[in-house]
């Protein structure tokens, strides 16, 4: 069934080194190459021959790859012998155990800061032109959720040139590729996260004054355009059962992850049992879980459960349509700014249209808390999660149930140190590396 499985992707999208261009992912670049060096898990994450760069022209490489390959062949030291591995910059930064707390985060921007990108033959960065923060450690390039989270802290740091470069950089990303992708590699181009553009955009706006909104309107209007299905191949929008649209979120491809792709690999595998279609599909429930960020929770699981019963495609994301809804107002503002009124007016009624439609879908009254919905079954998620917030935060949720769930929220969810993403504790479960972003409370607890 193995080998059915890998014939299968060897039958997909042929190899174009005569033709490369920086947006072909590492598995088109290097082909077998790349399938064998992730399946034998030559390195124990995933993540490192993605990043890693050739030391010489990629079509020599592959031609003495076709070679050597065969018995006796150390793969390893091929791999060593022609990629430099992804390199993590170094600074000698010692804590001051002295400093106040905001005085050591605003000198660790330094250490995370990275300088514009110079683009290299064969290697998965998409070059950005200005200077922005990673997260840091395996997580190299820019990524999209986390770096609105990032500028807040900017914010307190007074850092509002990295912020203001970090959004022109967003921007570059969205003129480019017509969408901000997962973070700036070939391979997240498939995907975006969460879209937080409009709410940077906000943030720039309440210190620079409204004409930031006039500045992005047309990027804004391309990153509506893209999750409303305009300029992709995808089907982020799904009309409900009273004709009203909401969003949800949807990767296109149909290939495991080329950053997880062992792990995807085994899923999309066992759930196959040697169907192409089914190992599609699988992959591509696999890959929308990462666009949520929310990667990966049992929020996304039919059985509440297991990760093999992932079916991300099939939920409409409470949150989501809250980002959604703020993007629809921004898009308002920013045509209302540019002194197109019939514009601002449209987007103003879309998000009326989509704030509706999120507390009649979404809002359960019995339990004061907003779920996601389930497409298939045109019923309320069973999983209860932190998301379920979001209306509050994007004043969504009308103003006499605000007390009820905000009850719920402390009751539930809160929790030393912070909220919980879900209620679904499974303390015997361990933690894969594999895992994405979830945060170390993940090895006790899923969600």
């Amino acid at each position: 069934m193995k080998r059915l499985t890998l014939l299968y992707l060897a039958m997909m999208p042929i190899l174009l080194i005569a033709q490369q261009s920086p947006t072909l992912t590492t598995d088109k670049i290097y082909g077998d190459l790349f399938t064998q060096v992730q399946l034998q898990r030559i390195f124990p994450d995933g993540k490192t021959f993605v990043d890693c760069t050739p030391k010489r022209k990629v079509a020599d490489i592959m031609y003495d790859y076709g070679l050597a390959k065969g018995a006796n062949f150390d793969l390893k030291k091929f791999v060593t012998d022609n990629f430099d591995m992804p390199v993590i910059p170094t600074i000698n930064y010692t804590s001051d155990t002295k400093q106040d707390l905001a005085t050591h985060i605003k000198s660790l921007w330094q250490v995370l800061k990275r300088n514009p990108d110079v683009a290299a033959e064969g290697s998965s960065l998409l070059p950005l032109p200005y200077p922005y923060i990673v997260p840091g450690g395996r997580f190299r390039e820019i990524y999209y959720w986390d770096s609105y989270f990032t500028m807040l802290g900017l914010k307190e740091s007074n850092e509002w040139g990295m912020i203001e470069n970090m959004i022109k950089n967003f921007a570059f990303l969205i003129n480019t590729y017509k969408h901000i992708p997962n973070g700036n590699r070939s391979y997240y181009l498939s995907r975006s996260q969460p879209p937080f553009f409009a709410m940077m955009v906000n943030l720039l706006a309440d210190k620079k004054g409204p004409s930031v909104f006039a500045t992005y309107q047309k990027t804004l209007q391309k990153e509506y355009d893209y999750w409303m299905d305009k300029t992709a191949a995808t089907k982020h929008a799904v009309t409900m059962p009273d004709g009203s649209i909401l969003n949800r979120f949807y990767d296109a491809d149909i290939k495991p992850r080329q950053e997880s792709f062992k792990e995807d690999f085994e899923i999309a595998t066992a759930e196959s049992k040697g169907d192409p279609a089914t190992f599609e599909e699988k992959s591509k429930e696999l890959r929308s879980g990462a666009e949520s960020g929310w990667d990966f929770s049992s929020r996304w699981f039919a059985d509440g459960k297991s990760i093999n019963t992932i079916q991300t495609t099939n939920v409409i994301p409470v949150d989501l349509n809250g980002l959604m809804y703020n993007l629809e107002l921004t898009l308002a503002k920013a045509y209302r700014q540019t002194g197109n009124v019939s514009a601002a007016t449209e987007y103003t009624n879309a998000a009326a249209k989509r704030k509706a439609a999120i507390n009649k879908y979404c809002f359960n009254e019995k339990e004061n808390w907003y779920y996601d919905y389930i497409i298939s079954t045109k019923t309320q998620s069973t999983e209860q999660t932190i998301a379920g917030v979001s209306p509050l935060f994007f004043n969504i949720a009308p103003k006499k149930q605000s007390a009820a769930i905000a009850a719920v929220l402390k009751a539930k969810f809160l929790k030393s140190g912070g909220v919980v993403t879900t209620l679904n504790y499974r303390p015997a479960m361990g933690c894969p590396q594999w895992m994405g972003t979830t945060t170390m409370d993940s090895c006790k607890r899923l969600g």
